[in-house]
């Protein structure tokens, strides 16, 4: 599975962005999907991630209430509202290797390439 993540820019606080990641080669229909951030000079963390059927959803604590994660079509998205200068990072999607939705970096087989997300203040 090839993944791919798009949608990324640069915007102001307060504004708002949706990632989207596909697959290429194969479907991730089956494998739980997460997003994960870096940003310069920090660790990878996670973001948030969905069940293959999405009956699952989890976020991290700082992003809650702002970040909304869904899936359709073949493709997950990553609704991004009120963002914060300290949501700047590149911004990755990664597929499961099973279908249940997790926040461990560990447990992600298939990555993307990452898409910047930059926000002004």
């Amino acid at each position: 599975v090839q993944l791919q993540a798009s949608g990324g820019g640069l915007v102001q606080a307060g504004g708002s962005l949706r990632l989207s990641c596909a697959a290429s080669k194969r479907t991730f229909s089956n494998n739980a999907v997460g997003w994960f951030r870096q940003a310069p000079e920090k660790e990878r963390e996670f973001v948030a991630t969905i069940s293959w059927n999405s009956d699952r959803t989890y976020y991290s604590d700082s992003v809650k209430d702002r970040f909304t994660i869904s899936r359709d079509s073949g493709k997950v998205y990553l609704q991004m509202d009120s963002l914060k200068p300290e949501d700047t990072a590149v911004y990755y999607c990664a597929a499961a290797r099973g279908s249940l939705a997790t926040s461990t970096s560990g447990m992600y087989r298939y990555w993307g390439q990452g898409t910047q997300v930059t926000v002004s203040s």
